[in-house]
């Protein structure tokens, strides 16, 4: 089971990473001004996952990731997966266990 993890960034800002059972990261926030905008953006994945969309991304250099994006607006992006089958296995530990 995966969990959230709220940091704070250099410059001030905070941000928050999903990661793995294992420590992995998944995928990592942009940056909020506030950690309250952490917590809520979490919240909302947790209840409405269904509501977020996975933009699949394949780079030259053979580097697969994905957007999460809701409303058009991006709140995150994946770390690079060197296989689409372990993006895909990503995004399914998401829809999975991100809710508990």
């Amino acid at each position: 089971m995966g969990t959230f993890v709220i940091s704070k960034r250099y410059n001030g800002d905070y941000k928050f990473v999903y990661a793995t059972r294992k420590g992995k990261t998944i995928f990592t926030s942009i940056p909020c001004k506030h950690k309250l905008d952490c917590e809520l953006m979490i919240a909302g994945i947790k209840e409405n996952m269904l509501l977020f969309a996975f933009t699949k991304v394949k780079k030259a250099a053979n580097q697969h990731f994905f957007r999460l994006s809701k409303d058009g607006l991006v709140l995150a992006h994946s770390r690079k997966f060197s296989t689409e089958l372990m993006l895909e296995k990503g995004i399914k530990e998401i829809i999975t266990y991100a809710a508990k």
